[in-house]
């Protein structure tokens, strides 16, 4: 249990233990304390130092520079200007000769905003007497005239911001040259904002240096908040456009159960947040207590506790949190952000890592839920959750396809390995998907390699069509997951990624849950296993409601093993049948989150800001 225990005491909180560095009288003024409000995806409270990431994909750090560099700084600022200021040049000329002097005019009013002699002198007064770098002179200076000119309303004048906006795109790509930086590069403790992170950009964020991230845009469901919760790193998404005051170096604060960033965080403020890391930490450690321990109800429920995981090396962490299994290993991942397509042999080896460290317990291999856009298909998707992905894409892609089941059929002799399809919508896409299983498996016959004959197949039920035909499915399958991501965006016709929707987004709808209930009702009868995977199931809130459902195995992020069983252990299954009942009697998503809220309150009190 000790092992268990020190694992999950890990990254409850991401401040760093000690600030960067930086002599006191050189620290820029505090501005007033400001808060934005975004969507919690991955929770955890992180404070340290901002570090603002470029669409262009570099960051402008807060670099000071030694007083006998101050002049050459000035020079490299100076040049810059110059640079610009003729690229610029060449602009208006060009389009003055092929359109006119009416659309010439924009860039000389670049030009004009450029040599301003105001803005020069101040950033070169922030090198000289801060000794800011220049880069980190320019964003600064630029970010701020950005920001009071979007507080006047004058359309006039906010034209002018994004002109601003550009200069400094310009210069800093002048002064920064080939020293752009980026996530790879970091070498100290900071919160990340950037305008989006795509999943392969989260999956290589290095723990030990992000203590936390903020997106403009993105949702819940999305995959990069799948990932971010994967690295038990606290995330907040669709937090809307950055004011001004989002400079690299400036104190944060993101609060990933509240979905809140606070900027420039007065002490009264730092100080409550410190406390609540505390009592996160002790939280974790009373938590670990159940790693080892089954999730049995109070009247002798025994409910499975597995995880899902993203990465190979997840699943050792998976046993240390008390996991009984993998319940979906997202395969996904071993494709985005990869320069080609992985062949046979390297998803063999990721398989068969994950196979073997989990001994004899079962591995549930996904195959791939990506879209086409992923994978070079050659065309966009004007609708990428209603078009070719999944299961449909795997259909089109044989030889890709047939590389996934080659690796998982050689990986299945490794460990209690289980292949499941994902997004199956008709009875056909899951017949078509089980003869290349078995066409497949014909072929490693053929050449000797060993296999599970009886590799068990499940599939996914994440559409409204699966719930309510699930009885054609059922004798054809022998187990089946329900993926409540997929599930409430088709059921509610919600982008689960557009945060313009977010609110609509809700696991608690009475349509979701009643397909839930409808899905376990069926898969029972015909004494099919059944679990249930995304988001809902690593809620402690939804727990009691689940357990009340019928369902008997869960599927969770590794972080909440411990917690969910904290819950399951803490509650009868007669009760919970009860909170079932009555959540499903309630007309919409506010009254049951507010009654689970409560019940789950009452049955532990430690869980009544969830």
């Amino acid at each position: 249990m000790g092992g268990c225990r020190a694992a999950y005491a890990v990254a409850v909180d991401r401040a760093p233990e000690t600030e960067p560095a930086i002599p006191t009288a050189r620290r820029r003024p505090r501005g007033p304390m400001q808060k934005l409000q975004g969507i919690a995806v991955s929770s955890g409270i992180a404070i340290g130092e901002a570090l603002v990431i470029s669409n262009e994909g570099y960051y402008i750090a807060r670099r000071l520079i030694p007083r006998d560099s101050v002049e050459g700084e000035l020079q490299q600022f100076r040049r810059a200007l110059e640079q610009v200021a003729a690229k610029i040049e060449g602009n208006r000329q060009q389009v003055d000769r092929e359109l006119g002097e009416q659309y010439a005019a924009i860039f000389t009013a670049h030009l004009q905003l450029l040599r301003d002699p105001r803005l020069r002198d101040e950033v070169e007064a922030f090198i000289r007497e801060r000794h800011y770098s220049p880069e980190y002179a320019v964003s600064t200076t630029l970010r701020r005239y950005v920001k009071l000119i979007q507080q006047m309303d004058n359309p006039y004048l906010a034209e002018r911001a994004n002109d601003l906006v550009d200069l400094e795109k310009a210069l800093l790509s002048s002064l920064l040259g080939a020293r752009h930086q980026g996530l790879a590069d970091l070498a100290a403790p900071v919160i990340v904002f950037a305008h989006n992170l795509t999943p392969s950009e989260t999956a290589s964020l290095h723990r030990q240096f992000v203590l936390g991230f903020v997106t403009e845009v993105g949702g819940a469901g999305g995959h990069t908040a799948i990932v971010a919760k994967a690295l038990e790193i606290p995330a907040i998404v669709g937090a809307g456009q950055f004011p001004g005051e989002v400079t690299g170096g400036g104190q944060v604060v993101i609060d990933g159960d509240e979905g809140l960033v606070i900027l420039a965080p007065d002490e009264p403020t730092l100080e409550q947040y410190r406390r609540r890391a505390d009592a996160r930490r002790s939280r974790t450690q009373r938590l670990s207590a159940s790693c080892d321990l089954p999730a049995q109800t109070t009247d002798g429920e025994r409910i499975s506790i597995q995880a899902n995981i993203e990465f190979p090396e997840e699943a050792a962490i998976c046993l240390e949190r008390g996991a009984e299994g993998i319940g979906l290993y997202r395969t996904e991942f071993l494709y985005l952000g990869a320069r080609q397509e992985p062949t046979e042999d390297e998803h063999f080896a990721a398989y068969t890592n994950v196979a073997r460290t989990m001994g004899g317990r079962p591995v549930t291999i996904r195959t791939f839920d990506l879209g086409a856009d992923k994978l070079g298909t050659g065309f966009e998707e004007k609708n990428p959750f209603l078009g070719l992905r999944s299961i449909r894409l795997s259909l089109r892609r044989l030889p890709l396809f047939r590389t996934q089941l080659r690796a998982i059929l050689r990986a299945s002799v490794e460990g209690n390995v289980r292949v499941m399809f994902p997004l199956v919508s008709t009875l056909s896409e899951l017949r078509q998907a089980r003869r290349l299983l078995a066409d497949t498996m014909e072929d490693l016959q053929e050449e000797g390699l060993p296999f599970n004959r009886n590799l068990p197949v499940g599939m996914m039920v994440e559409t409204p069509a699966a719930v309510v035909t699930l009885a054609s499915f059922l004798p054809e399958v022998d187990f089946i997951s329900i993926g409540t991501n997929d599930l409430i965006q088709y059921t509610l016709a919600v982008d689960r990624t557009n945060p313009e929707v977010g609110d609509l987004y809700s696991a608690s709808e009475p349509a979701v849950l009643k397909l839930i209930e409808q899905s376990v009702a069926a898969a029972s009868a015909r004494d099919v296993p059944v679990s249930l995977c995304g988001q809902m199931s690593g809620s402690p809130l939804y727990v009691m409601l689940l357990i009340g459902l019928g369902l008997r195995s869960l599927s969770v992020p590794p972080s909440a093993v411990p917690e969910i069983k904290t819950v399951c252990r803490g509650v009868s299954a007669r009760h919970c049948a009860d909170v079932a009942r009555r959540a499903l009697s309630l007309e919409g998503a506010r009254e049951v989150d507010a009654f689970l809220r409560e019940e789950l309150r009452k049955a532990s009190p430690e869980h009544a800001n969830c």
